[in-house]
């Protein structure tokens, strides 16, 4: 193995770790990384081990978090029947939330949907109600996304080794 083989595979490990890391913080596209490292891995052998088929799977998980990521936080404000401001201040407070790190991302879309509930229906308890069900859908996002970061790791890693 030469010293460009070891250089590579350090890039691919770093890319995989920063995207797991990602796969948490919002401020990094988490599976995107995660698939950038192994197509730098499966490149390293010319694709030998980790084929266009594993590589096309990666891809599709990689797409599945990426609408996950986006549509969590709607869908479960929708679910309960979230206004347009509610929504637009759900998405208010994730952009807001990326300035803050990890508790900002989880808490202020949650606020921000409440608020837009509140300032369209003046009613407390739908306020309440929709600001909980997009809080409730960006956390079940985060754990998909997480799971879904750790099955592209190990679908990789599978395809590696055999």
């Amino acid at each position: 193995m030469s010293w460009v083989d070891v250089a590579l595979w350090v890039l691919s490990i770093g890319l995989i770790l920063l995207g797991l890391a990602g796969a948490v913080l919002p401020v990094l596209p988490g599976a995107a990384l995660v698939l950038a490292g192994t197509v730098v891995g499966a490149w390293i052998d010319d694709f030998q081990h980790v084929g266009g088929w594993t590589i096309g799977v990666l891809v599709a998980l990689a797409l599945l978090s990426w609408v996950l990521d986006y549509v969590a936080g709607v869908l479960g404000a929708k679910k309960v029947g979230a206004s347009k401001q509610a929504l637009l201040g759900a998405a208010v407070g994730t952009v807001a939330g990326l300035f803050l790190g990890f508790v900002g991302v989880l808490v202020l879309p949650f606020v921000g949907a409440a608020v837009g509930e509140y300032m369209a229906r003046r009613d407390h308890r739908a306020a309440a109600r929709v600001g909980m069900a997009t809080g409730i859908g960006l956390v079940l996002a985060l754990v998909a996304k997480v799971v879904i970061a750790f099955v592209m790791i190990g679908v990789f890693v599978v395809a590696l080794l055999v």
